[in-house]
């Protein structure tokens, strides 16, 4: 790449290829599972006993958590967090999703999060997502392009060339075949390997096929899809494998599902894994439950998650003090409505891991008129009661079936990590 440092370039390249790994939040965490596992980090699972185990992992669902014991690890080293999430916005498959309109078979699906809708028109599709046979079985499956969601022409309604406006339930269902089309249970089975089982249930998505790309005259751009927030996913995962981060606290990473749906389920921020596997963590170390709390209040987190560079065409949306760009490093995010965690103390480590990694780093508040968006850190700090800083890298076109961000930052945002968990 022309003009960039070769392990940005490395870094990005790793990124893209973690999103076509991931197109669900089931896969990111199989994804992560499988890179976890290549770095010796033990499966538990959360129905047995946990044992004392210096490098270990658990899976709930479209969530992981992992954790890194240090020797001699005391109550008073605290724990550092990094939390993200797994999810992003996109087209959920309905139960009965077959649709019949003027010769064409669609397939019905509903709205998870808060998609631009637009930009999910005239792309091609895949399905990607979780089945549960009948007799228990979970598989994954992603499909290839086999959907698309058609634009109407402007000569059939000329109102659209300067507005598009889709109704959510007649506008978004997407074409499938003309005429009869195959099964999609059957399809599904197929693309699971699961052929010749009874389906029972999934949880399945579209998303699109057009895989990620490097460009613009300096390829100073990536643009992809998903990038909020397996970004931060891919940044922290890095980091969270790389020895340098390697520190006196306990290191644990966190990647939470369903934050784009408001992270109240069993498998988001707002649930209890994360509080339930630290317990259990400390217990295993032989933690009473005032020794717990005394490692919590000597702990910290960062929460990561995708921010807003500012927009050129709508620059007035935007603080006019605080006007982040690509490529000029990770944002550290601050609301005065604690719509983000970010305070003082949490500022402070954020500031001091840059300067140790060597990186830059911007900020981010919200113009007084445009409401504030938030994420899992406020989650964290009230479910824990630990110092909380929000960051992520910047973006254009954030919740786009194709969102833009500089090559430079997530590497940048991976390098911070490393530094705050070995303690910079």
């Amino acid at each position: 790449m022309i003009g960039r440092m070769a392990p940005m370039a490395s870094h990005i390249e790793d990124l893209a290829a973690f999103v076509a790994a991931s197109p669900t939040s089931y896969h990111a965490v199989a994804h992560i599972t499988s890179r976890l596992e290549e770095g010796r980090y033990v499966s538990l699972r959360e129905t047995d006993p946990w044992m004392p185990e210096p490098r270990a992992y658990a899976v709930r669902d479209g969530a992981v958590i992992a954790w890194r014991v240090p020797d001699g690890w005391r109550p008073q080293d605290g724990i550092r967090i990094v939390g993200s999430h797994t999810d992003s916005p996109a087209l959920k498959l309905k139960p009965n999703p077959v649709l019949s309109s003027a010769g064409w078979s669609q397939l019905g699906v509903e709205v998870y999060g808060g998609p631009l809708l637009g930009t999910w028109l005239d792309r091609e599709l895949g399905l990607a997502g979780r089945i549960v046979t009948r007799d228990g079985e979970v598989r994954l499956l992603a499909t290839g392009p086999i959907l698309r969601v058609p634009h109407l022409a402007p000569h059939l309604d000329r109102t659209l060339a300067d507005r598009v406006q889709l109704d959510r339930q007649r506008h978004l269902q997407p074409v499938y075949a003309v005429g009869t089309a195959p099964d999609p249970y059957e399809l599904l089975l197929e693309a699971a390997g699961a052929t010749g089982s009874e389906l029972a249930s999934y949880d399945v998505f579209c998303y699109p096929t057009e895989p990620s790309a490097v460009f613009g005259v300096q390829h100073e751009f990536f643009a992809s899809w998903r990038l909020d927030n397996l970004s931060s996913v891919h940044a922290s995962l890095t980091a969270f494998l790389d020895e340098a981060s390697a520190g006196e606290s306990l290191a644990v990473f966190a990647a939470f599902d369903h934050e784009e749906v408001g992270s109240s389920t069993r498998s988001g921020a707002s649930g209890p894994f994360l509080a339930d596997a630290l317990r259990r963590i400390t217990a295993s170390l032989g933690l009473d439950d005032a020794t717990h709390l005394q490692a919590l209040a000597a702990s910290s987190c960062v929460s990561a998650d995708a921010g807003h560079a500012v927009h050129p065409n709508y620059a007035e949306q935007h603080d006019p003090g605080n006007r982040p760009l690509p490529n000029r490093g990770p944002l550290l995010k601050l609301s005065a409505q604690q719509r983000y965690a970010s305070d003082a103390t949490g500022s402070a480590l954020w500031y001091a891991a840059c300067r140790a990694a060597g990186v830059p780093t911007q900020e981010f508040v919200s113009n007084n008129a445009v409401p504030c968006g938030s994420t899992i850190g406020p989650l964290t700090a009230t479910r824990l009661g630990i110092v909380t800083v929000d960051v992520g890298i910047p973006l254009l076109s954030m919740h786009s079936a194709r969102e833009l961000c500089g090559v430079d930052d997530p590497g940048h945002l991976a390098a911070a990590l490393v530094a705050y968990w070995a303690a910079a």
